[in-house]
C-alpha cells in the first residue's frame, strides 16, 4: 500500500499497477531464452573443469577427443589467451586455463560437438596433467601470507595488495579515538556472514553465431550486454563494432550474471573455429561454481554511543572471503564500509577491510552488493545498546536519522530519508513496542532497517559518459518504439520504460514497443545492477520523450489554432487543458508533427550528478539517491529445541514514487523472501577431510542447497513509503536490493527477544539457537565468553596499513 496520491493524480501511468509489458508471454511460455535458441547447423559445447582446487597445468592432450566421431572442434587456454574481468583492477581472468587452476570448476579445455552427450563424453578423452599446489581455503589461510609460514609461500594471484591479500582500505573519517573519548557507552563485538549463492531458476546459457560477414553474435543470459561486448573485445581481438551482444530474457539474476563470463568467451571462439553456431549452457553444479555470490565476511565493530543513543564513533574491520578470482570484489570491499553512514548519523567513522584470496569459488555483487553483512552486524549492535540503556529498539533509531539534504561522515549526499516513516509504519502495524515486551517465552518481535543505493554514482569503467541512453521512435500509425540498451532480468524494466513514455506521451502502454540489450540496435546502458535501472533509465527516458511531447504539441498548436501551453497529451489524445472543443488523435497529432519535422525520433541520456568526496575510494558510494526500509519479524521458537519458524513480516520501503505499484510491492517480498532464506538456511560451503580435496562444494544443486520454497514463506504485509525524490524520474528510488538488509537482523532480534538467544552470525539455525539455550540453562558462557551467545569466537591479530585519515563534511 502506498501513500501521497494527491501526487498521482494528473497522472495515467505512474503509481498505478499494471500487468508486466512481457508477462503474458512469459506465462504463456511465449519467450524465448539463451537455452531455448536453436540454430541451423548448431554445435554443443562442453568445458572440462578441474578437479584441484589449485594446480599448475603441466600439458593438456585433446588428440584423442578430437578423433571421437561428432566432435567438431576443441580448445585450450593457449587459444584464447587474453585475461579478462569486469573491473579494470580485476583483469585476472582467462577463457580457459592456461598456466594454473585456481578452484576446482576452473575450466581448462573445451569441445564443440554435434550434441551435448558427445560433447559431454569426449571431456573424458581428454588428458591433463597437473602439478598440485598448495590450497588457501580460509580466510585464516588467506591471512597467513603476511606471515613467514609454508602457506605464505602460495600466491594465487601475483598482482594481490600483498601475499593472497587481495585488497586493504583503512579510511578514517573525523577522529575515532576522541569519538570513544566522548561515549557513555562502549561496545566491541564480533560478527560472522557465511556466504550463500544467487540459486537462478535458468542456468547461465549463451549462443554464438559467426557470420559470413565476419561478425560475431553472441545471445547470452546476461545483466550486462555492454561490458560483455567490451570483454569479447579484447579477448577476441576484434574492434567492437564487428561483435555484437543479445542479452536474452534472464530466468533470474540477482547479481549473478552481471560479470563477463568463460562460456561466452569459449562459444564465440568455438563458432569461429568451426563456422556453425555454437550454445553452451552451464550445469546447475556449474552454476553453483560459477558463483559470484555472497562473501562470507567476519566483522570486528567497535561502537560509542551517548546515553541518548547518539553514535559519538563507529570503527568496523571486516574480513572477506573472495574466492579465487576478483569479480567486483574491490567494490564488495568498499561495500562492507560505505553505506553504514546513511542511516543513523555517526560523528566519527573508521573502516578497515581486506579481501582475502582463496582456492574457492569466487564471490561477487549479489542482491546488496557487500551491504548485507554489515547492516546485519550493525543493526543487531543497535539492539544491543538500546537493551543497554533500557531503551525500545525503535525508539533509538528514530532519535537519530539522517536529515534530508545533508552530507555523511564520509562525505555522501542524502537527499530525502524515509526511514523514520517506514519504522513508524512497520512497528504500529505489528504493535511491536507492545508485542515484544508483552508476549510470552518463545513468541518473539524483531526490528531491522536498512538503505541502498539507486545506481552507483561512477561506472566500471570511469569516464565522462552518460550512464543510460533511450532512443525513441514514433511512426505515422501512432506506434511508439522504445531502444535502450538496459536488462529486465524480472525486475520489470521493460514496464518501467513502457509506463514512463506512455506517461509522457499519453497512450496506451499497449501502443508502445519494447527493444532492449542489443549492441547493434540500442544505446549504451551500463546494466542491471546496483539497482540503477528505474532511476538511470527512467531518467534517460523522460529526456527522450519530452522533445517529442513537444514536437507534437507545437504541430497540433499550428493546426488547432491554440497555444502549446494550452494543450496537452492524454487517453491517446491532444485535448484542451481547459476541456474545450474537441479531442485530436494521437496518430492525426503524429502526422501532423512528421509533415513539420520530418521522421519522429529522439534520443535521451542520463549522467549522474557528481556526489561524494574526493578522498581514494570515494567512487564507491556514491549514488543520486538513496531508498530506506524497515522491518518487523514475528518469530515462533521452541525454547527446548531451538526450532523456529517466522510467522509474519511487517515491511515498509522508501520507494521515493513507485512507478508501478504491482512490481514494487513484487520486488519488496521478493527481497524479503531472499533475506529470509539467507537469514535461516542458505550457506555455500565446501568439504572438508582426508577424502576430499579442500574447495570442494559441498551442496552443488537443487536438492542439496538449502533454500525457502513458496510453502515456507509467511504472510507479509508491504508499505510503500513515497518522499518523491528531486533525482528520480517522478521521484522514484530503487526497490529491487535494499529491502532485503534488514531481513537478517530482523530475524536475530526476534530470536532474542523470543527465547534469550544472541546469535551473532548467518545463517541463523536451530542448531546454534540450540546451543545458546543450552549455555542459559547451564549457566556456563560457551567459547565466545557470553552466556546465551552464539557467533564468531576470537578474530585475526592483522596490523591494518595506516588509514588515510578524511576530514569531516564540516571541515
Amino acid at each position: 500500500m502506498s501513500e501521497n496520491k494527491d501526487f498521482q493524480a494528473g497522472l495515467t501511468w505512474i503509481g498505478k499497477s499494471w500487468a508486466q509489458v512481457d508477462g503474458l508471454a512469459k506465462a504463456k511460455g511465449e519467450t524465448v531464452y539463451a537455452d531455448d535458441m536453436f540454430l541451423p547447423r548448431m554445435l554443443f559445447a562442453k568445458m572440462l573443469r578441474s578437479p584441484h582446487p589449485h594446480a599448475r597445468i603441466k600439458s593438456i592432450d585433446l588428440t584423442q577427443a578430437l578423433k571421437r566421431p561428432g566432435v567438431v572442434a576443441a580448445m585450450t587456454g593457449k587459444d584464447l589467451p587474453i585475461p579478462f574481468g569486469i573491473l579494470p583492477v580485476s583483469q585476472d581472468e582467462e577463457s580457459l586455463c592456461v598456466d594454473k587452476v585456481r578452484m576446482i570448476g576452473d575450466p581448462v579445455a573445451a569441445v564443440a560437438a554435434i550434441d551435448e552427450e558427445t560433447a559431454e563424453s569426449a571431456l573424458e578423452d581428454i588428458v591433463v596433467e597437473y602439478e598440485l599446489l598448495p590450497s588457501v581455503l580460509t580466510i585464516e589461510d588467506g591471512l597467513k601470507s603476511l606471515e613467514e609460514t609454508e602457506i605464505s609461500k602460495t600466491q594465487i594471484h601475483e598482482y594481490a595488495d600483498s601475499g593472497n591479500i587481495h585488497k586493504q582500505v583503512a579510511l578514517e573519517f573525523g577522529d575515532i579515538e576522541t569519538g570513544f573519548a566522548e561515549a557513555d557507552h562502549i561496545r566491541e563485538e564480533l560478527y560472522y556472514y557465511e556466504g550463500n549463492t544467487h540459486l537462478p531458476i535458468e542456468q547461465h546459457s549463451a549462443v554464438a553465431q559467426h557470420g559470413a560477414d565476419g561478425r560475431i553474435t553472441l545471445w547470452s543470459s546476461t545483466q550486462t550486454p555492454h561490458y560483455v561486448h567490451r570483454a569479447l573485445a579484447k579477448v577476441l581481438e576484434m574492434p567492437a563494432s564487428q561483435i555484437r551482444v543479445i542479452a536474452t530474457p534472464v530466468g533470474g539474476g540477482f547479481g549473478g550474471k552481471t560479470d563477463p563470463f568463460q562460456h561466452e568467451m569459449v562459444v564465440c571462439k568455438l563458432a569461429m573455429m568451426t563456422g556453425r553456431p555454437v550454445k553452451l549452457t552451464l550445469t546447475r553444479e556449474e552454476v553453483f561454481y560459477t558463483h559470484r555470490g555472497r562473501h562470507p565476511v567476519l566483522m570486528w565493530v567497535k561502537a560509542g554511543m551517548k546515553s541518548d543513543g547518539s553514535i559519538t564513533a563507529l570503527h568496523f574491520r571486516n574480513f572477506l572471503d573472495g574466492g579465487a578470482y576478483g569479480s567486483y570484489g574491490v567494490a564488495s570491499t568498499y561495500y562492507t564500509g560505505a553505506l553504514q553512514t546513511v542511516t543513523y548519523p555517526i560523528a566519527n567513522y573508521k573502516f578497515e577491510a581486506m579481501r582475502v584470496f582463496t582456492n574457492k569459488a569466487p564471490c561477487g555483487p549479489k542482491r546488496g552488493h557487500g551491504t548485507p553483512q554489515p547492516r546485519f552486524a550493525l543493526e543487531v549492535l543497535l539492539d544491543k545498546f538500546a537493551e543497554d540503556l533500557e531503551l525500545d529498539p525503535a525508539e533509538l533509531r528514530l532519535r537519530h536519522l539522517i536529515p534530508d539534504n545533508s552530507k555523511t561522515v564520509n562525505h555522501l549526499t542524502v537527499t530525502t530519508n524515509g526511514l523514520g516513516e517506514c519504522i513508524r509504519k512497520v512497528t504500529e502495524a505489528s504493535r511491536f513496542q507492545q508485542q515484544r515486551t508483552g508476549s510470552s517465552l518463545g513468541k518473539g518481535f524483531g526490528l531491522g532497517c536498512g538503505s541502498y543505493l539507486s545506481g552507483a554514482g561512477l561506472p566500471v569503467y570511469w569516464n565522462k559518459m552518460p550512464h543510460s541512453g533511450v532512443q525513441i521512435k514514433i511512426d505515422r500509425g501512432g506506434g511508439v518504439t522504445v531502444f535502450c540498451g538496459s536488462t529486465d532480468i524480472g525486475q520489470g524494466s521493460n514496464s518501467v520504460l513502457a509506463g514512463i513514455v506512455a506517461e509522457e506521451l499519453g497512450i496506451d502502454i499497449g501502443n508502445i514497443i519494447v527493444v532492449t540489450a542489443d549492441t547493434d540496435l540500442t544505446p549504451v546502458d551500463l546494466g542491471s545492477y546496483s539497482s540503477r535501472v528505474t532511476l538511470m533509465t527512467g531518467n534517460a527516458a523522460i529526456d527522450a520523450a519530452r522533445p517529442l511531447r513537444e514536437k507534437i504539441l507545437s504541430a497540433a498548436s499550428e493546426v488547432l489554432k491554440i497555444p502549446a501551453e494550452k494543450l496537452m497529451l492524454r487517453n491517446s489524445s491532444v485535448l484542451s487543458k481547459n476541456g474545450s472543443g474537441e479531442p485530436v488523435s494521437f496518430v492525426d497529432a503524429v502526422q501532423w508533427a512528421e509533415t513539420k519535422y520530418g521522421m519522429l525520433g529522439s534520443v535521451g541520456s542520463y549522467t549522474p550528478p557528481s556526489h561524494g568526496g574526493k578522498y581514494k575510494g570515494a567512487g564507491v558510494g556514491p549514488s543520486p539517491n538513496y531508498s530506506y526500509s524497515a522491518c518487523v519479524a514475528e518469530v515462533t521458537c521452541d525454547p527446548e529445541s531451538g526450532i523456529y519458524r517466522v510467522d509474519k513480516l511487517w515491511m515498509a520501503h522508501d520507494i521515493g514514487q513507485a512507478i508501478n505499484e504491482k512490481l514494487v510491492i513484487g520486488q519488496v517480498e521478493g527481497s524479503a523472501y531472499m533475506g529470509l532464506s539467507e537469514a535461516m538456511m542458505e550457506e555455500q560451503i565446501y568439504r572438508t577431510g582426508k577424502d576430499n580435496p579442500g574447495g570442494l562444494h559441498k551442496t552443488p544443486s537443487m536438492l542439496d542447497y538449502k533454500s525457502l520454497t513458496a510453502l515456507d514463506m509467511p504472510e507479509i504485509e508491504t508499505f510503500l513509503v513515497e518522499t518523491h525524490d528531486p533525482e528520480g524520474p517522478y521521484g522514484a528510488k530503487e526497490a529491487g536490493q535494499g529491502p532485503l538488509l534488514p531481513i537478517m537482523p530482523a530475524i536475530a532480534n526476534a530470536i532474542y527477544n523470543a527465547v534469550g538467544v544472541r546469535v551473532d552470525e548467518v545463517p541463523i539455525t536451530p542448531e546454534k539457537i540450540y546451543q545458546g539455550l543450552k549455555e542459559l540453562k547451564s549457566g556456563k558462557p560457551g567459547g565466545s565468553g557470553v552466556i546465551g551467545r552464539v557467533g564468531p569466537k576470537k578474530f585475526p591479530k592483522i596490523t591494518f596499513p595506516e588509514a588515510i585519515k578524511v576530514k569531516s563534511v564540516d571541515s
